[in-house]
């Protein structure tokens, strides 16, 4: 896909949902952008995307999230969809272990096919199935701890953390593309010398986030 970037958003980044099929992917993704639940949703084939604008302080940030099949038979198509993604959200389903031991394969290929600095949330969805739970809140918390990530309980079908999980991945995303920015300024003064006479160029924000727009190739 080609470069894209919106002249009403200061930044445009690209996130993933991944984990195994039936963790509850699709209706995290169609609360959060369209604030709706399916009960009969179906299991996603290939790659699904929504779009949602969200603001952070004074910017202005265009998010582009990705539904990824959890089927092993589509791993060869969506694969190629983790180039250009700036965060992941992976879940699991509370209800089921077999999800949450999953997780090491998930994050190994997230290692392997992900950017070096790529924020990744845990979630552990499906808290409204309280009486079928099978794992508990903190062991999720040590797996986080243990790898380094964020973690967050949801519930698609009750609207509960829903919204802060994606915020939170968001706002992470944010700070990290932020301090790059300014490395990158502070890289290109301190390796220009201007002369007498001459003013050091200053490096314009809006077309430095283009150039971190998440979608390109």
């Amino acid at each position: 896909m080609a470069d894209t970037f919106d002249d009403e958003c200061d930044y445009l980044f690209k996130a993933i949902l991944i984990g195994d099929s039936a963790v509850g992917k699709s209706n995290l993704l169609s609360r959060f952008s369209r604030d709706q639940f399916r009960l009969d949703s179906k299991p996603t084939i290939g790659v699904e995307f929504a779009y949602r604008n969200i603001k952070i302080g004074d910017k202005i940030i265009k998010v582009q999230i990705w539904d990824t099949a959890g089927q092993e038979r589509f791993r060869a198509i969506t694969s190629s969809y983790y180039r250009g993604a700036r965060g992941a959200l992976l879940v699991y389903d509370i209800t089921r272990r077999r999800t949450f031991d999953n997780l090491a394969k998930w994050l190994k290929e997230i290692k392997e096919l992900g950017g070096s600095d790529i924020v990744i949330l845990l979630i552990g969805n499906k808290t409204d199935l309280v009486q079928a739970r099978e794992v508990t809140e903190e062991e999720g918390h040590r797996l986080a701890e243990k790898e380094g990530l964020c973690f967050m309980e949801t519930s698609a079908l009750e609207n509960l953390n829903v919204e802060g999980a994606f915020l939170q991945l968001i706002t992470r995303i944010y700070e990290v593309a932020k301090k790059k920015n300014l490395e990158a300024k502070m890289n290109q003064v301190q390796t220009s010398t201007p002369t007498a006479g001459n003013t050091i160029l200053q490096v314009d924000e809006v077309s430095e986030t283009k150039r971190i727009g998440c979608c390109s190739r």
